[in-house]
């Protein structure tokens, strides 16, 4: 791989992995617009560390949170009013809400492999699923904060999730709908679906290290770790401008993105 392609697949892979705009959609377009051949499994795998990486490095504080209030959770502990540890609570919700996703990936890994790679798939789920952000970003209340999830709004909101599986619908999009239509505020929205990321990531980067331990191959280490770092500060940085910007507006801008990278995809898919 040259420099070019580590540094374009990097930014691309830590950027679209949290904005609303579908990561693995991007990732089948890269090659589609460069006819770059494919970058490898070992890039694959430190992409998803670096992305991983880049949620624990802005949400730390959360992610200690919740890991000790699962710790108070398992010992019984209680407040004065008897109830229980709230952030031990979220981090079981989290768990639960991840089993939707793994069921649908393993069943996809075993049964389809790359037979949803298509552009025009890409090309119309960005469309559907822009109306579908649009809708639920206008429809939904901001009356409910974090505090407030509860497991059947969790157990629906990681259902949503394992339909990103579908390329150009986008993991965090779709997450970020399902929260808005319970009337979750954009950012608490957002906090979710990135706190539920940190598991459906891993267990893909996981997934795709045991297939590069079983090929043995080491020859793309250098691009991989490059691709990494990069994956990460791309990751982190879109992190922080999305966190930002969900405090004073709303989701449009990704909307009108989806709609018109769709337009151009159905273009050259049925026109050119």
């Amino acid at each position: 791989m040259t420099w070019l392609q580590i540094v374009v697949l990097a930014i691309v892979q830590g950027v679209t992995e949290f904005l609303p705009v579908s990561s693995s959609g991007h990732l089948i377009l890269v090659p589609y617009a460069t006819d770059w051949p494919d970058q490898g499994l070992a890039v694959d795998v430190a992409a998803h560390v670096g992305t991983l990486a880049a949620v624990f490095a802005y949400f730390w504080r959360d992610i200690w949170h919740l890991i000790v209030g699962f710790g108070r959770l398992c010992l019984g502990h209680r407040d004065t009013a008897g109830r229980l540890d709230g952030n031990g609570l979220l981090a079981v919700y989290i768990v639960i809400a991840t089993v939707p996703a793994l069921l649908v990936g393993y069943l996809i890994y075993r049964n389809l492999g790359d037979g949803l790679r298509s552009v025009e798939l890409v090309a119309w789920t960005m469309i559907a699923f822009a109306v579908v952000l649009y809708a639920a970003d206008r429809l939904g209340m901001t009356v409910r904060r974090l505090d407030d999830m509860r497991l059947g709004h969790a157990v629906v909101i990681g259902c949503a999730q394992a339909i990103a599986f579908l390329p150009g619908t986008s993991r965090s999009g779709i997450t970020m709908v399902a929260a808005r239509l319970f009337g979750y505020q954009r950012t608490d929205a957002a906090r979710f679906s990135f706190l539920l990321s940190i598991p459906a990531i891993a267990a893909g980067g996981v997934l795709e290290g045991y297939e590069l331990w079983q090929t043995g191959s080491s020859d793309a280490m250098r691009d991989a770790v490059a691709t990494g770092v990069l994956s990460a500060i791309a990751g982190l940085a879109a992190i922080a401008v999305l966190m930002a910007w969900l405090r004073r507006s709303t989701f449009t801008p990704f909307v009108i993105y989806r709609l018109l990278l769709g337009a151009v995809l159905l273009y050259f898919v049925y026109v050119a």
